[in-house]
């Protein structure tokens, strides 16, 4: 029966595949970009104009200072000069950007497609720590005690990946194969959706 440390298991295969020293894993890309935007705490940045519908929605709901960019992309793209990369359709060995948060997705369209899902790639052992206390409500995920049991010292959000869709992901890890690249080209011009009339 998948557990906990599957989501360990998985977290470590990605990290070993795509060449980086960690990944946390989550519900989903869009979560994980917004831990990053929380942990990180840049308060003024850039979208592309051609990207999920999701990034910018973020941006609003944080109330973060955002404006609008047109990039050529392919595969990934950094949000405006942090170093959070939107990664949803990236799958390459060993292809993960050092001094990155490398955004990944597992959604069903994706190469590895887990019908949901999402992780943080990263190098830096304190920086994994603290968004693995984010993704699990600010709770020490590494203790054996109960929530109930120690100190909660920092906000956290449920964005947490449940171990059955990890256990998915090491299932069909081996058997990723790299689809089409994705490119900006594959998304509409969000500037003209009258959500986002500024």
């Amino acid at each position: 029966m998948p557990s906990y440390d599957t989501v360990l298991n998985f977290e470590n295969r990605l990290a070993n595949f795509f060449g980086s020293n960690f990944a946390v894993a989550t519900d989903c890309c869009t979560h994980a970009i917004e831990l990053c935007l929380r942990y990180k705490n840049f308060n003024k940045i850039s979208c592309p104009k051609q990207t999920y519908l999701s990034i910018p929605m973020t941006l609003e709901k944080l109330n973060l200072n955002w404006h609008w960019e047109d990039l050529q992309w392919k595969d990934y793209y950094r949000l405006g000069n942090t170093n959070i990369l939107d990664a949803a359709n990236h799958w390459e060995e060993n292809g993960y950007i050092k001094d990155t948060f490398m955004c990944l997705s597992f959604q069903f369209k994706k190469p590895l497609s887990l019908g949901r899902g999402g992780a943080i790639l990263l190098d830096n052992k304190d920086d994994y720590i603290a968004l693995k206390k984010m993704t699990h409500d600010g709770r020490d995920p590494f203790s054996n005690d109960t929530w109930k049991e120690h100190e909660v010292e920092t906000i956290g959000y449920h964005y947490y990946m449940i171990p059955e869709i990890a256990e998915q992901g090491l299932t069909k890890m081996n058997d990723v194969k790299k689809s089409k690249s994705w490119t900006n080209n594959d998304y509409p011009t969000l500037t003209t959706f009258k959500v986002f009339e500024r």
